[in-house]
């Protein structure tokens, strides 16, 4: 089982690797290689795929479109307080799913 630390740092690099997404596409069409953080962005994608539709899209909003938590809150009426209560079964979810995956 990965350690929520671990998981919140892949976060972070996946959240990074959208925003930058173009970057990393044209630095592999020079190099002719992917970084690594591809690997990590497709087992987190593969993992996801399995969630629940509230954990998906706060995945997708957080760290694929690069929303804040209290953006987010705003766009679909919660309070901050219950997204970051979303996020953190979204962590919790993860803990097991990307260990699942990567099995």
């Amino acid at each position: 089982m990965l350690s929520l630390s671990v998981i919140r740092e892949d976060l972070k690099d996946i959240r990074y690797y959208y925003v930058r997404k173009n970057m990393f596409d044209e630095a592999c069409a020079f190099t002719g290689k992917m970084n690594d953080i591809l690997n990590t962005v497709n087992l987190y994608n593969d993992a996801m795929q399995k969630a629940s539709p509230r954990l998906f899209d706060l995945y997708y909003s957080l760290y694929i479109k690069n929303h804040t938590q209290e953006s987010l809150s705003e766009e679909l009426g919660y309070t901050p307080e219950y997204v970051q209560k979303l996020n953190k079964r979204l962590l919790k979810y993860l803990q097991t799913a990307v260990v699942k995956e990567s099995a």
